[in-house]
């Protein structure tokens, strides 16, 4: 089992998160190059993020027609290529369009892993499963940055593009080879969009107690997991007085211990509940958001920052698993859509949330409502949500 995970989701997403993460030093610069205001830089950013909201319901809702295989394969497909072709944008308009099309794949990908991982994997080992996911995520993304850099030193900022298209081609191959469809497809509803309109309402309808508490939490927990990348460089720079590379080893080390602590979680998860894990995790961020205001130095925003990393390494998977307990057997893919777009809602809302705030008010009393979301996820999952590790129960 563990090696058919490996293969069919860990390997797939190290690979997709290691290419997303040489983009991350690289990305900025590459829409500079073409002349853009800071206004477009930031929207060429933000494309892939909108276009991930976008097809977060109709990537739910193609699932149940094309399966698990074919809809990770569109998703992944659809990613590669439009990252591949930024090597050769021309202009700023072009990285957005491309970033759009980057997004509905990542948005395809997203959803149908998810299903994947949901029907295949049995609930009493489902929050280590997840934890792992989670885990293999981090790790491509924490060593993506230094090679992406790198490569853009030594070939130019073009050439880190080409490289994420090639080493996709291993995601491909490793969906392609060993994932079977393990579940019935969700029933092709007559009436065209129409009737999976109509579906995806009767969803809502049906489920929307838990899509409104549970809903509610992942919302939250995923503003506070998104706003610390923005709240910690600008602290660091504009209050503390910090360079880069005090920020860069700040951000570093913080995600070192994220990483160390996704095993923990998992067993945490399977072992003792879901709530176990998800509720210290999200009051920990919390606390250290909120410690951010009072620290002066290196060492006091390292302390800070370590706190966090603990806390969302505690958390690693546990939204995932949520998702994957919660959602019915008969309308996963539209659940699990409603479910990412959420997700994706709070995790987009935070840096505008951040932003916001900070113009109007100041960056500490931002940073203190992104504290405020932390604990609004933990008090949400520990009183408003159930508690989804149900023993012996084999299968969702």
């Amino acid at each position: 089992m563990r090696r058919t995970l490996f293969l069919t989701l860990y390997l797939p997403s190290f690979v997709l998160a290691f290419g997303t993460g040489m983009l991350v030093p690289v990305l900025p610069l590459y829409a500079r190059s073409f002349g853009a205001s800071y206004g477009m830089i930031g929207l060429a950013l933000a494309s892939q993020g909108i276009g991930n909201l976008i097809g977060d319901i109709p990537a739910g809702i193609l699932l149940g027609r094309m399966g698990h295989k074919r809809a990770m394969l569109a998703g992944i497909g659809s990613l590669s290529l439009a990252v591949f072709a930024m090597a050769w944008a021309q202009s700023t308009l072009h990285l957005i369009a491309l970033g759009l099309v980057a997004g509905l794949g990542t948005a395809m990908w997203n959803i149908s892993r998810h299903a994947y991982m949901t029907d295949s994997i049995l609930v009493h080992e489902r929050g280590r499963a997840t934890a792992a996911f989670g885990g293999f995520n981090r790790i491509g993304m924490f060593s993506g940055p230094a090679v992406g850099g790198t490569l853009a030193t030594v070939f130019g900022l073009r050439f880190p593009f080409g490289v994420y298209g090639a080493v996709a081609i291993l995601a491909l191959v490793a969906v392609a080879m060993f994932v079977t469809d393990t579940g019935e497809r969700v029933v092709i509803h007559r009436g065209g969009i129409w009737g999976h309109t109509n579906h995806l309402a009767t969803v809502v309808r049906k489920h929307y107690r838990v899509l409104g508490s549970a809903g509610m939490a992942q919302l939250l927990a995923q503003m506070v997991r998104s706003g610390r990348g923005i709240v910690v460089p600008l602290y660091a720079a504009d209050i503390v007085g910090l360079n880069v590379t005090q920020i860069g080893w700040i951000v570093t080390l913080s995600a070192a211990i994220d990483m160390a602590m996704f095993y923990p979680a998992g067993v945490i998860m399977d072992r003792f509940g879901r709530k176990y894990s998800s509720v210290p995790s999200f009051a920990l961020q919390a606390l250290g958001m909120a410690l951010i205001p009072f620290t002066f130095s290196f060492g006091t925003l390292l302390a800070a920052t370590l706190v966090i990393g603990f806390g969302n390494g505690l958390g690693s998977g546990t939204m995932l698993t949520l998702g994957s307990d919660l959602a019915p057997k008969e309308s996963m893919g539209e659940f699990l859509g409603v479910w990412r777009l959420i997700g994706d809602v709070g995790q987009s809302g935070a840096p505008m949330a951040v932003g916001g705030i900070a113009d109007a008010l100041s960056l500490p009393l931002a940073t203190f409502a992104i504290a405020g979301a932390g604990l609004g996820a933990a008090l949400a999952l520990a009183f408003f949500v159930p508690e989804t590790l149900r023993p012996h129960k084999a299968k969702t």
